[in-house]
């Protein structure tokens, strides 16, 4: 805990101390907006944006991640909950308390038994196929905020503020850094300049609503916003504590994985260490902190926590004067936020979703490995035909189901010897002779239950296909294990091979792989035998021949 703060140096605060103000500029609007894509009252999402970075600061690891309220947690929390309470009553924000206490402790348990290992089954297209979708989601999910009523009973004036602040949004986000780069700032401050447009914008239109009373005519505002900081809250409803155990350990796993996968990406820059399972204990303790005060899930913002490692954040001590500012700004009159037109915040949501779309890992994915491909583009068709929580289940099977076809068919390659070398090469590759009687096969995969068949299916085949071969050797390599089903596969080919009179090899075997072995019965009965190289066996059973 605090490691950074012990080690604090005085060069680091200008840096911290900047990135915590504009970072606080950014939460303003990003709360607010994703409280409401929550079905929150605007003002929770800056209760959120508060007691959570303090908590994450003592706990984890990452010195610019950026903790808060986030597009695809809101999107969650709001799916989760709209069959159990109408969006903005009291048992709604009842029910987002608590269910970011439940996610928050289940990411502290798993923290604490050291299972971040876990984030690996969930695959990089899987991950960007369930962000594409539910940025689709919550895209679409504004429009009625952004032209003020349902498509077609549009409000003119809510549309034209609308569709105005999201035009001003996108050629902010396309041209404002290289116009401000072109009045001779920085790129580092053009860069960050750029990302603070939806604040100006918010300003910009709050202060027209005061002028021209858009209320008045029939543009939604945010309304009143309490002023003051979040009250403790202990309130759970005990009817509904099991049925939001299962949302909870999906939020959050996606807590983490969103988290880790801002926080790593920054991390390399700076070669920093993340510790997995810190960063899990962080996180919890962030959502259980947002739980007591009023809010709702929170996760780390790749977004936000790319403007704080712009803005120049050198530690927490960054997020942890975000959290002053934004405390201040509470405790200060908040009369101007209730005239924040919704169609604003709507626009700022969705320019901000849109921006999460990711076209080049599916292009990628496609040209590189099409199963990869198409589990991205199923993750994102289950988040928009099934929902989120359906989507999420989607992605983590195919991911898990893509891990096991792959294991279940390993790549096997017969084996040849490169003239004048001892190096044993793929035939279908490279130019390598064989002998008649001799089959050399490379098993590139560790035998285990799902791929035993398989492999002896691939076997039987090569040896139909050699006719002549009176010695079989496997290479195992690139084998790391043997389940005992394998085992079992390896002692009954032995069995047939026998009965054949073919002679069953080992070759290359690992020392784990080896010692294991050795407490079978396999090794005894090998009608054949054990070589420490594949060179070895080739000489020892060419010259028998």
């Amino acid at each position: 805990m605090l490691e950074w703060l012990r080690q604090y140096r005085r060069a680091q605060l200008p840096g911290d101390i900047s990135a915590g103000i504009v970072v606080a500029m950014m939460m303003i609007p990003q709360g607010m907006a994703y409280a409401m894509v929550a079905g929150l009252p605007p003002v929770v999402g800056l209760y959120a944006s508060i007691v959570p970075p303090l908590l994450y600061a003592l706990f984890g690891s990452s010195m610019t991640q950026s903790i808060g309220p986030m597009a695809i947690t809101s999107l969650m929390t709001a799916s989760v909950l709209a069959p159990l309470a109408a969006p903005g009553s009291g048992l709604h924000m009842v029910l987002a308390a608590q269910l970011a206490l439940l996610s928050g402790a289940v990411l502290l348990v798993c923290g604490l038994l050291r299972i971040g290992f876990l984030a690996n089954f969930f695959s990089r297209p899987v991950m960007n196929g369930f962000t594409l979708g539910s940025s689709i989601v919550i895209a679409l999910g504004q429009g009625d905020a952004l032209l003020g009523a349902a498509f077609p009973h549009v409000h003119t004036l809510s549309a034209i503020v609308g569709g105005a602040s999201l035009l001003l949004l996108i050629l902010a986000r396309a041209y404002l850094a290289r116009v401000l780069r072109w009045c001779g700032l920085p790129a580092g401050v053009a860069d960050v300049g750029a990302r603070l447009a939806p604040m100006a914008l918010v300003l910009g239109a709050t202060v027209l609503s005061y002028l021209f009373h858009f209320s008045a005519l029939g543009v939604h505002t945010t309304g009143q916003v309490p002023s003051g900081l979040p009250g403790l809250n202990l309130a759970t409803s005990s009817a509904h504590w099991r049925v939001l155990v299962q949302p909870a350990l999906l939020i959050g796993f996606m807590v983490f994985l969103i988290s880790m996968s801002g926080a790593q990406t920054l991390a390399l820059r700076r070669a920093e260490k993340l510790r997995s399972n810190h960063e899990l204990i962080g996180l919890g303790m962030a959502n259980i902190g947002a739980a007591v005060t009023g809010g709702f899930p929170v996760t780390g913002s790749l977004s936000r926590s790319a403007v704080n490692f712009a803005a120049g954040a050198n530690t927490q001590l960054a997020s942890i004067i975000t959290a002053g500012l934004l405390a201040l700004a509470l405790v200060a009159p908040t009369g101007w936020l209730a005239l924040l037109p919704l169609p604003v915040l709507a626009a700022t949501i969705i320019v901000a979703v849109l921006g999460m779309l990711d076209v080049a890992t599916l292009r990628t994915a496609w040209r590189y490995d099409r199963a990869d491909a198409l589990a991205l583009l199923a993750t994102a068709g289950g988040v928009l035909v099934l929902g989120v929580q359906s989507g999420v289940i989607v992605g983590l099977l195919l991911s898990m189901g893509a891990i096991l076809w792959r294991a279940s068919r390993p790549h096997i390659a017969v084996l040849g010897r490169i003239a004048g070398t001892e190096h044993f090469r793929n035939i279908n590759r490279y130019a390598a002779g064989t002998t008649p009687s001799l089959l050399l096969l490379r098993i590139d995969a560790g035998l285990f239950f799902a791929n035993v068949e398989p492999v002896r299916e691939r076997i039987d085949e090569e040896l139909a296909a050699h006719p002549g071969t009176r010695d079989l050797v496997l290479v195992l390599s690139a084998v790391n294990a043997i389940d005992t089903s394998a085992l079992f596969g390896l002692i009954e080919l032995n069995t047939m091979l026998r009965a054949r009179d073919i002679g069953l090899h080992l070759a290359e075997v690992k020392g784990p792989v080896m010692d294991r072995l050795k407490d079978s019965t396999l090794l005894d009965t090998l009608h054949g035998k054990v070589f420490l190289s594949t060179a070895m066996a080739w000489d020892a059973l060419s010259a028998a021949h």
